[in-house]
């Protein structure tokens, strides 16, 4: 498992409530989808920030839009094309970019 390595400075300034991450894409027990959950967890830990984070499926952002992602603060576009909906997929990263919210795509 990849760590972090503790001499890195932390110059933050630190959400005091939970940071929420909407994680686009369709959960499978894939390596790197674990990976994705591992990556999450141990940011939060090494940051010393509480943080929450919660798959969203695609079909679903289909069939309900984006505004199943408005709760989250940041949005991650994960890894393992094919999605179950392409146009899922592109709506939840068409919103995070015209949201301005936080966004990263592996």
């Amino acid at each position: 498992m990849f760590q972090v390595p503790s001499s890195l400075p932390l110059r933050y300034n630190l959400p005091m409530s939970p940071v929420r991450i909407g994680v686009i894409g369709d959960f499978r027990p894939y390596a790197y989808h674990h990976a994705t959950n591992d990556a999450l967890s141990l940011t939060a830990e090494r940051l010393g920030v509480d943080l929450e984070y919660e798959w969203v499926p695609t079909d679903a952002l289909a069939a309900s839009g984006a505004a199943l992602l408005e709760p989250f603060d940041g949005i991650w576009a994960s890894p393992g094309s094919p999605y179950r909906s392409m146009e899922g997929a592109l709506e939840g990263i068409r919103f995070a970019r015209e949201s301005g919210r936080a966004f990263v795509a592996t």
